[in-house]
């Protein structure tokens, strides 16, 4: 709800400030006092165009700042917060400016916002039916999302169905389009795959080969080095036995053990020192024996050198392809195998995704039409009340009807596109709303379809210009009614020049400029009961003390009481 609205600079306004209330608040005037300057402000606050010739002559820029009470955890607030602006306990303050320029700027809880921002919140906040200024219901798709509402549980309940088979064949086609189009690349990766999996294949490469093929080729190529080591070695340890010279360490090793055994007993110290002999004694006969083993083993084999090599090239070439290491390659290979399981199933894939898409395409055609079918039986009844409402709205000829065209091309609401259509005479053909009425006409349509909308497509706020105008006595006797009826549920704010509707208010604000003829801060007054009816007379007979003119003003508050929003207001 908009609690306060403090306009600056627009037009014939300086700087007032309106306190606005729950219920149905009208704001009256003499004519050219700036009560039209209001919605305008209103408009701007909620990202209407900017006109720089609205700015007041001698300012440097219009000015408008609203503060708005919005429920914490609604999309608004959500929005808000989203954006980077504050909520203040539930308050919200926006603020619009337009220099004499052009140029625009907003906030929007403190934090610079753009103006699209603004409409965007606008849609959950306000309804601006102005001469010049229809918003939300001239938009197809708002038109459509309202419709549905009016239609009810048994529309909500065709939609959810609908809802789900259109995800799902969305789902469906788009993996399907997806498959269909990377045909020729999958192909592609297939063959690839399949390459690289029949050479690894005919290699037949096993765990860790490649590293046991370049210890033996090491080995082979380094023989005879090899072989002649261990020879040499030997003959160290255990000497030559074609020399008669015994110059080896085991015959050294075992001249000491034999002198330290002679005496050991007389030294336990000795004694342990005879034992380590010993025991260096075994490890060099064994080091002897495995040397003379390994030198007879090392045989310099060409043959198997360059079959080695040959193995490990293909490894090599193998590796640089599919992996570092052999288990890296067989590694690549099982995932390919796994990949290439998955390629050649995309043609079985296929064929069945195009049947379950046949299959989810009729479902969806079932959900569309029942959507059409609910549609059309609302859009009857919705057309009929709308009518209802206007011929009592001094519209006696007028027909509103709603279009609704079916298309091939299913959307997220189904195939139909809705149209409100007006024709203000028998003879004119039904047309778009916004071009079958003048201002003043279209004002009582959007009041007429705004109040057969009530509860259905609730806005916290209705903002209406001129609603009354071209019409008097008992028309605007109705207007006033179902203004009142309309703010039941919603905050309704009115420019009106009719005392009838004045009189349903449940708060009465007046403009007044002041002798130099601006509005300033104490020009937009909030009336007291007393102060109703002098304006009302003053309304009815252009003269605020006439005794004629204060008995109408009572009746016409007496009459409208049991209406308002608010009775005891």
């Amino acid at each position: 709800m908009l609690e306060e609205v403090r306009i600056q600079g627009l037009g014939v306004i300086d700087d007032a400030v309106l306190e606005l209330s729950p219920g149905l608040t009208v704001v009256t005037g003499e004519t050219g006092a700036g009560k039209t300057m209001v919605v305008t402000g209103l408009g701007l606050l909620f990202g209407g165009r900017a006109d720089p010739q609205r700015v007041r002559p001698g300012a440097d820029r219009a000015v408008v700042e609203g503060r708005l009470t919005v429920p914490a955890g609604g999309r608004v607030a959500d929005r808000v917060l989203e954006a980077g602006g504050d909520i203040d306990d539930d308050v919200l303050i926006l603020t619009r400016a337009v220099s004499a320029e052009g140029r625009s700027r907003a906030t929007m809880g403190g934090r610079s916002a753009p103006v699209s921002l603004l409409a965007y919140l606008a849609d959950d906040l306000v309804a601006v039916h102005g001469q010049s200024d229809q918003q939300r219901l001239l938009r197809a798709d708002r038109q459509r999302s309202s419709l549905d509402r009016f239609a009810g549980e048994q529309l909500a309940k065709a939609a959810k169905q609908y809802t789900l088979a259109y995800r799902r064949h969305r789902e469906v086609t788009a993996e399907l389009e997806e498959l269909v189009e990377r045909a020729r690349e999958r192909a592609q990766e297939a063959d690839m795959l399949r390459f690289g999996v029949e050479e690894i294949a005919a290699a037949e490469p096993l765990p860790g080969e490649d590293a046991e093929l370049l210890a033996e080729e090491t080995r082979l190529a380094h023989a005879d080095g090899l072989r002649m080591a261990a020879t040499t070695a030997h003959e160290a340890l255990a000497g030559d036995p074609a020399s008669d010279v015994e110059v080896d360490v085991a015959a050294l090793l075992s001249a000491a053990r034999q002198a330290v055994a002679s005496v050991r007993e007389h030294d336990a110290e000795l004694a342990a020192i005879g034992d380590r002999l010993d025991e260096a004694s075994y490890i060099l006969t064994d080091a002897a024996t495995e040397l003379a083993s390994y030198a007879e083993s090392v045989d310099a084999d060409p043959g198997r050198l360059a079959q080695v090599q040959e193995r490990r090239a293909l490894l090599t070439s193998l590796s640089r392809k599919y992996g570092g290491t052999t288990d890296e390659v067989l590694g690549w290979a099982s995932e390919a195998a796994k990949r290439l399981a998955d390629l050649d199933n995309d043609d079985e894939r296929i064929e069945a995704l195009r049947a379950e898409a046949a299959e989810l395409y009729e479902g969806l055609d079932r959900c569309a039409a029942e959507l059409t079918r609910v549609r059309t039986e609302a859009a009857d009844r919705f057309g009929a009340a709308v009518t209802e409402e206007l011929t009592a709205l001094a519209m006696p000829h007028a027909r509103v009807s709603v279009r609704i065209t079916t298309g091939e091309e299913f959307g997220p609401y189904g195939r139909d596109e809705v149209e409100v259509l007006l024709a203000p005479h028998p003879s004119s053909p039904p047309l778009a709303l916004n071009k079958g009425a003048s201002g003043g006409e279209l004002s009582r349509v959007m009041l007429a379809i705004e109040v057969v909308f009530a509860g259905a497509d609730p806005v916290p706020t209705f903002v209406f210009d001129e609603v009354d105008a071209g019409v008097g006595g008992k028309a605007a006797v109705e207007i006033g009614r179902r203004l009142a009826k309309l703010a039941q549920r919603s905050q309704v704010i009115v420019v009106t020049h009719l005392p009838q509707v004045a009189a349903f208010a449940d708060a009465h604000l007046v403009v007044e400029k002041s002798t130099e003829g601006l509005v300033t801060e104490s020009g937009v007054v909030r009336l007291d009961r007393a102060g109703r009816v002098r304006e009302l007379s003053r309304m009815l007979a252009g003269l605020e003390d006439s005794e004629l003119g204060r008995a109408h003003a009572e009746e016409l508050l007496t009459n409208a009481a049991p209406e308002r929003a608010y009775p005891a207001a």
